[in-house]
């Protein structure tokens, strides 16, 4: 048997959390010969609704499950101790009318201790997942605060950004989600993003070519995958949590699986200044997987309508970098 993986799950007793854990602990990620430990991390007032967690991971009886750690937030170095992942969802939610500075703000502090408890007690090899919002600058935060921890560890969720832009392209071409291939986000996690439909492959054509209206794609396709965050909020009163649990999934399977030939997938970096991306910024790439760490897909080409928007999303993410430097350590 092998050696269990260790997982760290911050806001496991959150909604995220909650649809995400049962789906680590069955096997779905590492496999069905894959032992499992998860550390669940919750706030304090919290700790209770672990205890209920912990009985249901129980009562699932799964054969990968291989142990619980429960630790509470202001013990953050028990519930990452030699963890070889962490995945941090939890944060202050986004609430109808809030502004992004406001998270960005308000978070801010939570990474900084996250980055210092990963660098302090994580294991060797741990690999960082930052999905609670504004992913990217909390996972500048946090990678700013471990400065032991390799760069090429850290990454920032923009998967669910991938999957909502597959999924109005099926809708619109009438094709299946597996048809739909090479769709990359750029840049932020948030209305700045770019889903780069130009590249992206409807059963091996160019998309433009197979929806073949550019005005759609321009503009309410872009819009819709923009602000589907704040859609399915206004819908549901509050944030997307079964989505955004699958979408971090779909992300690990990503990282620890060598992507398939033609394949991409999508998640916030550490710029290595490829397409002229300011380097050390946590911006969304292409990638690909070797299993281990990741590569940005070179080669690409941006016409000037979707050059506009890469540009639009990487100042934004130059702006909050600046908002929280006083934050990085």
């Amino acid at each position: 048997m092998p050696t269990p993986i260790r997982v760290a799950v911050t806001g496991a007793a959150g909604q995220i959390g909650y649809s995400l854990v049962f789906r680590i602990a069955s096997g779905e990620v590492f496999g069905p010969d894959q032992p499992v430990i998860l550390h669940l991390v919750e706030i304090p007032v919290a700790m209770g609704g672990l205890d209920g967690i912990e009985m249901e991971l129980d009562d699932c009886a799964y054969s990968t499950l291989a142990g619980t750690v429960k630790a509470d937030s202001d013990h953050l170095e028990d519930g990452f101790r030699d963890c070889n992942f962490v995945v941090c969802v939890g944060s202050i939610p986004r609430k109808q009318g809030m502004e992004r500075g406001d998270l960005i703000r308000i978070n801010g502090p939570i990474f900084t201790s996250t980055g210092q408890a990963v660098q302090s007690a994580a294991a060797d090899d741990v690999r960082v997942l930052v999905v609670g919002n504004p992913c990217n600058t909390n996972c500048l935060i946090a990678m700013s605060n471990a400065p032991d921890v390799p760069r090429d560890r850290w990454y920032a969720m923009t998967r669910l950004d991938e999957n909502r832009a597959v999924a109005q392209l099926a809708h619109k071409s009438g094709r299946p989600v597996a048809g739909i291939t090479k769709m990359a986000i750029w840049g932020n996690h948030s209305a700045t993003q770019y889903p780069d439909f130009y590249n992206t492959l409807i059963d091996g054509k160019p998309a433009p070519e197979v929806i073949g209206d550019d005005e759609w794609l321009q503009t309410d396709f872009l819009k819709t995958v923009q602000q589907r965050g704040a859609a399915v909020i206004k819908a549901r009163g509050a944030s997307s949590a079964a989505s955004a649990a699958n979408a971090a999934l779909d992300t690990l399977k990503s990282i620890v699986t060598p992507t398939p030939d033609g394949q991409v997938h999508s998640a916030a970096v550490c710029s290595d200044g490829s397409y002229g991306i300011d380097e050390g910024l946590i911006a969304s790439f292409p990638l690909t997987s070797d299993g281990t760490t990741w590569s940005v897909v070179q080669g690409l080409t941006h016409n000037e309508f979707a050059q506009q928007k890469v540009d639009a999303t990487v100042a934004e993410l130059r702006t909050e970098r600046d908002t929280v430097k006083d934050l990085l350590g």
